[in-house]
C-alpha cells in the first residue's frame, strides 16, 4: 500500500485509479491510508467545484466543457462522475465518462465514475475520499458531477467549495426554481439549453427566488449556456472563479462546517458498521422475538445500542 500510495502521489494515474476504488470498496486499511493522504505537503490546496442538477440538465456536456476553459489555464482536474448504477448488481452505465472521452490522452485530466449504488443525497459511497486522494495528488481543481438529483439530494454542499446547480427550461424548473432546498444550496445557477423555450422565464424565476434566498455576502450569479456548443461557459468559469476568490477572502467559515460534517459522517460510518455486525450476531434471537411480538423493534434496537 505505501508503494501504491508513493506511485498516487507521484502522479501514476493508474495507481490514483486503484485509490479511489479502495475507498469505493471500503478496503481493509483505508482509514491508515486517508490519514497518511490527509497529512500529506501537497494535500489541502485542491478547488472543489459540485455541479448538481435534474436528470438531462446536460452535467455532464457542462462538465467537459469546464474541463477545456481550465486546461485552457494551465489547471490540472480531476472529474469525479457519479453514475445510477443497478440495485441488482450495483453496474452502472458509465455514460458520463462516455461524454468526457476527448480528454483521455491528457495527462492534466483524470476522469472516474463511481456508482451510486443506491447511495441518497446525490453524491456515491467513496466520493468524499475521492476528493481527498485526488487533492492529495495535486490536482488543482475538483469537478464533482452528481447523480440526476431532485430537491432534497443535498450532500455536494458539504463536500464543494462551490456549487454549481444547472437547470433547464422545458422540464418544470421553472416550478422547481419556487421550492427549497436544492436552491438554497447553489453558489451559482447555470441555465443550460438557454437556446431552448423558455429559458428567460426560467431566469426570471430563478432571480425571483433569489430575493427570498439570497446571502447579502455572495449573490448567486445566473449564467446562461449552450453545453454543446460551448456559448457561455467562458462567463461560468469567471464567475466560479470569482466566488473562489470570494470564499478564500471570507475565511474558514465553510471549511469548518465541512469538517465537522466529515468527522460526523465517519462517526456514523463507524457505528453503523459496528451495529450492522452486532445484529447479524444477535440475529437469529431478537429477530423471532420481534416477528412474533414478544419484542418491539425499539427494544431491540436499544438491545444492539447498549452492547
Amino acid at each position: 500500500m505505501a508503494s501504491l500510495t508513493d506511485k498516487a502521489l507521484a502522479g501514476d494515474p493508474r495507481a490514483v485509479a486503484r485509490l479511489i476504488s479502495m475507498a469505493e470498496n471500503r478496503d481493509e486499511g483505508l482509514d491508515s491510508l486517508m490519514k497518511e493522504l490527509y497529512l500529506a505537503p501537497s494535500a489541502g490546496k485542491a478547488w472543489v467545484v459540485g455541479v448538481t442538477g435534474s436528470p438531462g440538465a446536460g452535467k455532464s456536456t457542462l462538465t467537459d466543457k469546464l474541463i477545456e476553459q481550465l486546461r485552457a489555464k494551465g489547471e490540472r482536474v480531476g472529474v469525479l462522475a457519479v453514475d445510477p448504477s443497478s440495485p441488482y448488481t450495483g453496474g452502472a452505465i458509465l455514460a458520463d465518462r462516455l461524454r468526457m472521452q476527448r480528454h483521455t490522452d491528457d495527462s492534466g485530466v483524470f476522469i472516474r465514475s463511481l456508482a451510486a449504488r443506491g447511495s441518497l443525497g446525490g453524491l456515491s459511497r467513496g466520493t468524499r475520499e475521492g476528493v481527498l486522494i485526488l487533492d492529495a495528488c495535486g490536482f488543482d481543481v475538483i469537478i464533482i458531477e452528481t447523480v440526476g438529483v431532485g430537491q432534497s439530494e443535498i450532500d455536494i454542499m458539504r463536500v464543494a467549495d462551490s456549487v454549481c446547480v444547472v437547470l433547464v427550461p422545458g422540464l418544470g424548473d421553472d416550478v422547481q426554481a419556487m421550492k427549497a432546498g436544492i436552491m438554497e444550496i447553489a453558489d451559482l445557477f447555470v441555465v443550460n439549453k438557454a437556446d431552448k423555450q423558455g429559458a428567460d422565464r426560467l431566469v426570471n424565476e430563478v432571480r425571483a427566488v433569489l430575493e427570498f434566498l439570497q446571502n447579502k455576502d455572495w449573490v448567486p450569479t445566473i449564467d446562461r449556456t449552450v453545453a454543446e456548443t460551448g456559448d457561455g461557459v467562458p462567463s461560468l468559469v469567471e464567475n466560479l472563479e470569482r466566488h473562489r476568490e470570494y470564499a478564500k477572502a471570507r475565511g474558514r467559515e465553510r471549511e469548518r462546517a465541512r469538517m465537522r460534517a466529515r468527522i460526523e459522517d465517519i462517526i456514523v460510518d463507524r457505528l453503523s458498521l459496528q451495529a450492522s455486525k452486532l445484529l447479524e450476531a444477535k440475529e437469529a434471537e431478537i429477530l423471532p422475538a420481534v416477528m412474533d411480538r414478544k419484542l418491539d423493534p425499539y427494544s431491540a434496537a436499544d438491545m444492539i445500542l447498549a452492547e
